[in-house]
């Protein structure tokens, strides 16, 4: 500033003595003077502002990026929900929109409840490649393949898709369509990719606007569970909507009383998924990986339903079959002998030092990218290498579904419930002239929707008295409020006599109890179909063809 001075006068020494020499006034040299001081003034000013304002113009524009970022945040939250309204569509494309029309720093910002970079910035393969099965001119005819659904492209083609095409090449005649019952995951697809798929509803009013007649529902979920006792509540609702509605078992049958219970499903299941596991793996058989100290781990989910109880069925089935080396284990840690600290100390207590983890889920979703294969620390992966237990921890991210034998015994649930010849009966003649005496006896309906409680093995109390029968039943719950001996027709007639309910106590394998509807109703013969309509608490009566079979003496 001192050298700006001295050269400020100079000038102005200067200038006052070109006046001088010119004839130049003492006010003419004043104002040179005040000219100069004011352009010094305006370039202290500049300067000054030099140093302020990037700062303040860099946190305006920082707070211009977070404002962008958590209205993006906010959309994708909002449509983050279970609930499908009027609002749905334009709000995923709003969502979408707010989202494309970010920075790239603006998308490493984005934070919500739910909504992080990843819900539209992760790469999960080509959606373009998969097929919704939404269209109409289904034809009389309809298997609903119904998926709780993933967001992950490469696997809904290579797991879901695969079971549905499956279905479609066993049954030509019939049209497939798709339905997910996870509204979070429909919505997610909708908006990152324009891909619309129905859910349950959305499929169910496209079967009923098409005409179809004769419906088959095949749940491609695990076991029975809370998903698929949500399937059937919403399929309820539409009973009188068509002829014929059945549903088909999910991927591992029947539930089974206890730990011990298995069966030809959860057999299939192991060995399908055994052999998969050990062939991606490069071993030559389960027996060599064994000697090279190779565990695997199969995830599951977990759950608290009562139906968890399947999962500690399939570590037994692996057992009854000899792989020692195999270990079931679940996401939700439930049931406890599945949680991830104690099958991983079971692993290394066995001396193993190489684990290899696989879904034992029907898609390689989210689950398996992140809670099995994740690089966060509270991964599997994670939690299993930083043990310092394993010389190695890898991992297969392929779903059950992309098994070509697991596809194949979706479509044998299918045929069983079509009643193809899938389900072998008990053989006919016994006489309806029993000793008198108490049997148990298997019970056994047209429709999975209506059938004795999971705790009861499909079976009944036959009391045989006098040459006459009854069999009493103890049903899910109390949602059917009368039987009738007959058509649905006869059950609306005065007079009709309708069997009243008993109220039965059952005992679920975790312990814990329920109240639920029992029905004393009578046998005229053993092995043939006859009429039994029902009424629930909506006040519709349905029928439906029962039998029953395979009486056994009780002690």
């Amino acid at each position: 500033m001192k050298k700006k001075l001295v050269v400020m006068f100079l000038a102005v020494s200067m200038a006052a003595g070109l006046f001088a020499g010119c004839g130049g006034s003492k006010e003419s040299m004043e104002e040179t003077v005040n000219v100069n001081e004011a352009q010094e003034t305006k370039e202290g000013n500049t300067e000054e502002k030099g140093t302020e304002e990037p700062e303040e113009t860099e946190a305006a524009e920082a707070a211009s990026d977070q404002e962008a970022a958590d209205n993006a945040a906010a959309l994708i939250d909002a449509i983050y929900v279970q609930e499908r309204t009027e609002n749905t569509d334009a709000q995923c494309k709003e969502a979408k929109e707010a989202w494309d029309a970010l920075t790239d720093a603006q998308k490493e910002l984005v934070s919500g409840e739910n909504a992080d970079p990843d819900y539209f910035g992760r790469d999960t393969g080509d959606a373009s490649k998969d097929n919704p099965l939404n269209q109409d001119d289904i034809g009389e005819n309809e298997i609903l393949a119904v998926s709780f659904g993933t967001s992950f492209n490469d696997s809904r083609v290579a797991d879901i898709k695969s079971i549905e095409d499956a279905l479609q090449a066993a049954y030509p005649d019939w049209s497939v369509r798709r339905a997910f019952t996870s509204q979070i995951i429909i919505n997610h697809i909708q908006a990152r990719d324009g891909e619309c798929i129905d859910n349950m509803h959305q499929a169910l009013e496209h079967a009923v606007s098409n005409g179809v007649k004769n419906l088959v529902v095949t749940p491609t979920h695990l076991m029975h569970g809370a998903e698929y006792d949500e399937l059937v509540e919403t399929l309820e609702e539409y009973l009188d909507k068509f002829d014929t509605v059945k549903v088909a078992e999910p991927l591992l049958g029947e539930v089974g009383a206890d730990a011990a219970a298995t069966n030809e499903d959860k057999e299939t299941v192991a060995k399908a998924v055994t052999q998969a596991a050990v062939a991606q793996a490069g071993y030559g058989s389960l027996e060599e990986s064994a000697e090279d100290k190779a565990a695997f781990v199969f995830l599951g989910h977990g759950t608290s339903h009562t139906a968890k109880v399947s999962y500690s069925q399939m570590q037994t089935q692996m057992a009854d079959m000899g792989n020692a080396n195999v270990y079931i284990g679940t996401v939700e840690g439930e049931p406890e002998e599945t949680a991830c600290e104690a099958v991983m100390e079971e692993i290394a207590g066995a001396g193993y030092k190489k684990v290899i983890l696989r879904p034992l889920m029907v898609v390689a979703g989210d689950h398996a990218n992140n809670d099995m294969a994740g690089e966060d620390e509270d991964s599997w992966k994670s939690i299993f290498e930083s043990s310092g237990k394993f010389d190695s921890v890898e991992t297969q991210v392929t779903g059950l579904g992309s098994i070509k034998e697991i596809q194949n015994l979706y479509v044998e649930h299918t045929k069983e419930a079509m009643g193809d010849g899938g389900i072998e009966k008990p053989a006919a003649g016994e006489s309806a002239l029993m000793e008198d005496g108490t049997y148990s006896a298997d019970f056994n309906t047209d429709s999975s929707m209506f059938k004795v409680n999971e705790t009861c093995d499909g079976k009944g109390t036959l009391t045989v008295k006098d040459g006459e029968m009854v069999i009493h039943i103890s049903l899910a719950s109390k949602n059917i409020v009368n039987l009738f001996l007959g058509t649905a027709e006869d059950a609306q007639k005065e007079g009709a006599k309708l069997i009243e309910p008993t109220t039965d106590t059952v005992t679920y394998d975790d312990g814990t109890t329920e109240e639920v509807n029992g029905f004393d109703v009578p046998v005229a013969e053993l092995d043939k179909d006859f009429d039994l309509a029902l009424i629930g608490k909506k006040g519709k009566w349905y029928d439906h063809k029962v039998s029953v079979s395979n009486p056994q003496k009780m002690k």
